[in-house]
């Protein structure tokens, strides 16, 4: 992936790092916030393809020091996601000149991924069952959601409140008393992930599970028992 995505960004570095009008050393605050956005844009594009997400998404590079001073590298930046694995919410980049005189810069950056999830369309009482009425899909930022989601409404419906909530509030597994979305027994994809390769493969599921939950899960390939994280209803992701 990282090669190419150097394809695709030779000729910013070459025309902004290789060319002769820039002395040594020379400012980098814009060569590596374009370096960074380009590099981001291209690594959430291929996350939500390989990890077939549907949504929009936002990338805010944070400014640099504008007083950053550096050998001008004399190669082609390369551009790498240092943390977290997955290229959503708060990023960092590390940027790397691998030329006559080598540094390393560490760039960060905010993901937003906009995707429609089951919010309340007015308040509601803690112990109540969510009727079809209650609930309704709206866009929101999910790298703020940290206590996992629902995509559908039908998730939500049955389902009984351990809390009250208010109007227009996202509905996540702390509100609900029964959020299993993968059970025992159930066909499930593992997707095996690496950065932004991934495998995928048939599995069944041997424990019920809630999103974002570790569960025990077959592969039916090489019949091995693994653990799995919860990612959706028939999906579940392993790391590499």
């Amino acid at each position: 992936m990282c090669r190419k995505f150097l394809g695709a960004m030779s000729a910013v570095c070459l025309l902004n790092v290789g060319s002769p009008a820039l002395a040594d050393p020379v400012t980098l605050p814009d060569l590596l916030i374009g370096v960074t956005q380009g590099f981001l844009e291209f690594t959430v594009e291929d996350y939500l393809a390989t990890s077939q997400t549907e949504g929009r998404y936002e990338i805010e590079v944070n400014k640099l020091d504008p007083r950053m001073y550096m050998p001008a590298c004399d190669k082609e930046l390369t551009a790498t996601l240092e943390s977290p694995a997955k290229p959503i919410g708060r990023v960092t980049v590390k940027v790397r000149c691998d030329g006559a005189s080598p540094w390393t810069v560490f760039v960060p950056a905010q993901v937003r991924l906009f995707r429609e999830v089951v919010t309340t369309t007015r308040p509601l009482k803690r112990a109540g069952i969510i009727e079809p009425s209650d609930v309704m899909l709206r866009e929101r930022d999910i790298s703020l959601i940290n206590q996992g989601y629902l995509t559908t409404v039908d998730e939500a419906i049955g389902q009984k409140l351990v809390r009250p909530m208010v109007a227009d509030q996202v509905i996540t597994l702390v509100h609900l008393e029964q959020a299993e979305v993968v059970r025992k027994g159930d066909q499930v994809v593992i997707t095996a992930r690496s950065g932004t390769l991934s495998v995928r493969m048939p599995g069944e599921a041997l424990s019920n599970g809630g999103l974002n939950e570790q569960i025990r899960v077959k592969n039916l390939n090489s019949q091995r028992v693994i653990k799995a994280q919860v990612m959706a209803p028939g999906q579940v992701e392993v790391s590499m």
